[in-house]
């Protein structure tokens, strides 16, 4: 879909809470009827090995047939990115719909992005969510859904915008396939045209066909391309590139000069876009012309991994890889297979932590159920000097956008359920200013911009400030820097003496895990394409005890050793040993599974 590159003339409020908004109870198939089910297609090559430019195959028909004067919507999400499982109409402008879970899990239904066509103007129609896994929302603290018009956009190069009315959050009487509480978001909303194309989505869409096209541009451009190279990474599971952009001055007069690097990724989570738009931002502030861009290049080498997780990108997934897995706890991971992009990224940053040193990690996220922008650190407290220096890049930002990041909403805990997580895992290299960027889905409590949604250019805005902080902090206002630690001591010794005033329960209440994004910080278990290799050692084990017995075996000993690398859930004991299985079973497994099974699930954008 072509977006137009069009910004609110104002902020875009927040959505006020009237306490009258409706609850609909869901009815379900019963109580209505079923007008667009994705998954009641055959199985024919919709997305073609889920690889953008790959051959589209024809579009099987998942939406009602409309006959007369029927106004009933037509709804499509099989398109790059896209989310809607299943849309049932209750009444005449009602609809029920239901978001697929990631692939090869029962969870994390959250990313929607789906098209209807049909509308009708001046008609108030209700849209409900009806199986949202977050017991949180920030749709309850004044965010709306996107959306789009193509009318708009031919008319008045209109584009993405907040829309609606009526918004709620709430746990409704559903369980999922698990016996967990489900949640509904509902909204009412009148479209401005009849006869119209629109677009409902979670947050800013950013394909990885856009990624491709801006990347394109870059390296096409004879003045921003002297300073970059791409290369690609690696390939993941389904044969889509993860692109690496090195961004530095070339060597004068052919001689090299030794840089730290600054090393920064994005969308390992697939469904958190307001990674890429800060990325964005960040890329184009280091490929300009500005002065401070230059010293940045000159004193730097930035290696860029805009897109960790492309396939998950393309499928429309909230959260996991094509293996079912939280890639943001596989840093540990020897299963090079499995999840190349985290395995060749960490390894690359152990290669440059030797060969140039590293000195700053930046992992970019977005957050479901804090506002603002702050940040993850990594800090134990035991050295009060790192202690306080990991602080000091994330009060200097705060310094620089008062009115969208919030110093007191970063925390610096080490967390056993994060060992797994980039920024810790690049900490205990010896990364000490290791930060994954939270950046809110909805907008800022701050300043001149609280009660205001963020934008696309919000977005980019803070990749030109991020780099800009980098500049303060390394080289230009050292008495700034001096300053910020000297407000950070002091406000650290006076959360010590918070501390001691209060009891070890209240202590521990506000943690990181309760106010994260993540409702993943539980192991996802093993690769979903490697799990037939489990199933198949599992067996094999039966039979030797069956024919050894009780007592060990001359081979229980390497048995167990084999076995305990599938258990392996933990970082604390260095990284997972790798599994013992070949390349050759691996690579015949996901043929199966990426190649033949996932084809009948996507089409490109038509």
């Amino acid at each position: 879909m072509a977006q137009h590159k069009w910004h609110p003339p104002q902020p875009e409020p927040l959505y006020v809470n009237t306490k009258k908004e409706a609850t609909p109870q869901c009815l379900g198939e019963q109580g209505g009827t079923v007008v667009y089910k994705a998954d009641q297609t055959s199985k024919e090559p919709y997305f073609k090995g889920l690889r953008t430019g790959c051959s589209k195959g024809s579009l099987c028909q998942a939406a009602v047939e409309l006959h007369g004067d029927d106004e009933t919507l037509l709804f499509e999400a099989r398109f790059e990115s896209g989310n809607l499982e299943k849309a049932v109409k209750v009444g005449p402008y009602n609809y029920e719909l239901s978001l697929r879970p990631d692939l090869y899990t029962k969870k994390h239904t959250q990313w929607f992005y789906f098209r209807v066509k049909n509308t009708q103007a001046g008609a108030k129609y209700r849209f409900t969510i009806t199986n949202m896994a977050k017991g949180g929302s920030l749709y309850n603290q004044g965010l709306l859904p996107l959306f789009y018009s193509e009318e708009d956009a031919r008319q008045s190069c209109i584009g993405w915008r907040r829309l609606g009315d009526e918004v709620r959050y709430f746990r409704n009487a559903e369980l999922d396939c698990m016996d967990r509480p489900l949640h509904s978001l509902t909204w009412t909303l009148c479209f401005p045209h009849s006869h119209d194309t629109c677009y409902f989505s979670y947050c800013y869409p950013y394909t990885y066909t856009d990624l491709q096209a801006y990347l394109s541009r870059l390296v096409s451009d004879p003045a921003r391309s002297r300073f970059c190279r791409l290369r690609s990474l690696c390939n993941t599971l389904c044969g889509n590139s993860v692109p690496l952009l090195t961004i530095t001055n070339p060597a004068k007069h052919g001689v090299s000069q030794e840089k730290m690097v600054i090393v920064i990724t994005a969308r390992v989570h697939p469904g958190e876009t307001t990674g890429s738009w800060l990325m964005k931002g960040l890329m184009d502030f280091l490929l300009g012309d500005s002065h401070e861009a230059c010293i940045l290049r000159e004193g730097f080498l930035f290696k860029l991994v805009p897109m960790l997780n492309p396939d998950g990108v393309i499928v429309g997934n909230y959260r996991c890889s094509l293996t079912g897995c939280d890639l943001n706890r596989k840093y540990c991971s020897e299963l090079k297979d499995a999840y190349p992009g985290i395995w060749h990224t960490r390894n690359m940053i152990q290669s440059l932590c030797q060969s140039h040193g590293v000195a700053m990690y930046f992992d970019l996220h977005g957050h479901s159920r804090k506002n603002n922008v702050f940040l993850y650190g990594c800090s134990t407290g035991k050295d009060v000097g790192s202690h306080l220096k990991t602080r000091v890049f994330p009060m200097m930002l705060s310094k620089k956008l008062p009115d969208q990041f919030c110093y007191k909403s970063c925390s610096f805990k080490v967390q056993k359920s994060k060992e797994g997580t980039g920024r810790v895992v690049m900490w205990r290299m010896g990364i000490l200013n290791s930060f994954t960027v939270e950046t809110t889905f909805s907008g800022s409590t701050l300043g001149n911009r609280k009660g205001s949604h963020f934008s696309t250019k919000d977005l980019e805005s803070m990749g030109f400030h991020l780099c800009d902080t980098l500049l303060d902090y390394y080289i230009s206002d050292h008495a700034k820097m001096q300053q910020c630690l000297k407000e950070v001591s002091q406000l650290c010794a006076e959360e010590e003496q918070e501390k001691q005033n209060l009891s070890s329960t209240f202590m521990h209440s506000g943690s990181e895990s309760s106010t994260s994004g993540s409702d993943s910080s539980e192991s996802d278990g093993f690769p979903a394409h490697l799990q037939p290799l489990l199933s198949q050692q599992a067996k094999e084990s039966k039979v030797l005890k069956k024919t050894t017995g009780k007592g060990s075996s001359p081979g229980s000993k390497h048995k167990d050793k084999r076995t305990s690398c599938f258990k392996s859930k933990s970082a604390e004991d260095g990284l997972h040993q790798p599994i013992h299985a070949s390349a050759t079973d691996a690579a015949k497994i996901q043929t199966k599974d990426f190649t033949s099974d996932f084809d009948s699930y996507f089409v490109h954008e038509m």
